[in-house]
């Protein structure tokens, strides 16, 4: 199987996520995305996380909506800084008969080489790169090229999707309306569950 790992924090999991997961599982023919939400993630403060267990839970009733996508809690499960060179090289050596590929924006693509482990990461798995702007494939054309000694890089253009977890959070927040960017069932779990009104 050819399996696509999409890591985040899901805070929460929006119909942006949803859209570039599907377009680069077209894109790469993949047979499953899976969604790996960060337990404890080295580049961004936890202060407006909302809890594990509602993070994960709003990615897997993301998930019921597509045959080929489904959430992972390896990362939840962990004690550790949720480094992607250890999920990865978890999910390669548990499933060593299948071919994964590591979605990541390009933003990330560009700070890929700071990473922990990096080049251990290009040996395991293919990296896919989301460009989302005009002339960002560009960009990262070039950073690929630069990278493609170590291991496989691939660039995926992407149409953008303009909406952030961040102002997900904020229109909650002010008490505004952003079911028009979740799917259903998140709007509705957010309500009964109390989720970032109170931040």
């Amino acid at each position: 199987m050819r399996i696509g790992i999409f890591g985040g924090s899901f805070n929460p999991p929006h119909l942006g996520h949803l859209h570039l997961a599907q377009a680069v599982r077209e894109t790469l023919h993949l047979d499953e995305v899976w969604l790996v939400p960060s337990k404890i993630s080295p580049h961004r403060s936890m202060a407006a996380y909302a809890p594990e267990h509602d993070r994960l839970a709003m990615c897997r009733l993301a998930a019921e909506e597509f045959s080929w996508l489904r959430a992972e809690d390896y990362e939840l499960r962990q004690e550790q800084i949720s480094y992607t060179y250890y999920t990865v090289a978890h999910f390669t050596q548990e499933r060593p008969q299948d071919e994964f590929f590591l979605l990541m924006g390009g933003d990330m693509l560009r700070s890929f080489r700071t990473w922990n482990r990096w080049e251990e990461i290009l040996q395991r798995v293919t990296v896919a790169a989301v460009a989302r702007e005009n002339g960002e494939d560009v960009l990262l054309e070039r950073e690929a090229e630069i990278l493609r000694q170590y291991g496989r890089i691939e660039v995926v253009h992407v149409e953008s999707f303009p909406v952030s977890s961040t102002k997900i959070r904020e229109m909650v927040k002010n008490s505004q309306d952003c079911s028009c960017y979740l799917p259903k069932k998140i709007v509705q779990y957010m309500k009964e569950n109390h989720l970032y009104s109170r931040m």
